[in-house]
């Protein structure tokens, strides 16, 4: 009954009735702009909904249409090191299984554990590792997400290449967060096969898998991992670096929203 009561609460103020929803991650907001139509509803107008508390995440849900299609964007996501349980924060997906999405593009900034993803990349995730240890202390294991048939990458990239953007692939690491990682960890990680690494998404792609959901990931790649950098990690220069790359992601946005 919870839950019928949040898709209620969307569906009223968003008018949203089935299609692809974009988890939009820190920085990364500003796709929203680019809807027609827009009808927006606050997370704290959603009864018993849990709001977000870091910055660069506005904790709302704006709907409308790109290229006739509808959209339902979340601006704002729930973390572990927020103090979040499993169920919250997966509950978006939930949320989006009710509202009959079919696709749902996951998106964050993340820290590059290569010098070929160099800050300001954008990153298609095609596989990810679990790299919180919450069921075992053994190696990560990489999981693919890598599919076919509802959209061409080759596709995508070549035209990404006509506007002199260009497209890494690679592994995301999930790490539990809240402080960044150790340089030991960055070489750990990185001798598994990741390639970048964050505090999100992870759970999202299991749920969105879980319901039979499209799943499409996407980083942008805001700093470098410890150790591999001189300059000290920070929010303020996810925030920025993400600011920068913003045309960039919401072209990548524009052309896989277009191919659905």
């Amino acid at each position: 009954m919870i839950i019928k009561s949040m898709v209620d609460s969307i569906k009223n103020a968003t008018e949203f009735e089935g299609g692809t929803a974009v988890v939009l991650g820190s920085g990364l907001g500003d796709f929203s702009e680019h809807l027609e139509g827009k009808k927006t509803i606050r997370y704290k107008n959603i009864p018993n909904y849990p709001s977000t508390s870091v910055p660069g995440h506005a904790g709302e849900f704006v709907a409308g249409e790109l290229f006739e299609k509808s959209v339902l964007a979340a601006k704002g996501r729930f973390h572990y090191y927020e103090g979040f349980d499993w169920d919250t924060i997966v509950l978006p997906i939930k949320l989006f299984h009710q509202l009959k999405v079919k696709t749902v593009i996951l998106t964050n900034s993340c820290g590059s554990m290569r010098q070929s993803i160099a800050p300001g990349s954008l990153v298609w995730i095609n596989g990810y590792m679990d790299c919180t240890f919450r069921e075992s202390m053994d190696d990560p294991k990489i999981i693919s997400i890598k599919q076919k048939n509802f959209f061409s990458l080759k596709k995508i990239r070549e035209t990404l290449l006509e506007k002199n953007i260009s497209l890494k692939e690679g592994i995301y690491c999930w790490a539990s967060g809240p402080s960044y990682e150790t340089p030991a960890e960055i070489i750990y990680f990185r001798s598994l096969g990741g390639d970048v690494v964050g505090m999100s998404t992870v759970p999202e792609i299991i749920e969105a898998k879980k319901w039979g959901m499209n799943v499409i990931g996407i980083s942008c790649a805001t700093n470098f991992g410890a150790g591999l950098s001189d300059s000290p990690l920070n929010h303020e220069e996810v925030l920025e670096t993400a600011g920068k790359t913003k045309n960039n992601f919401i072209n990548l946005l524009k052309l896989i929203i277009k191919q659905l």
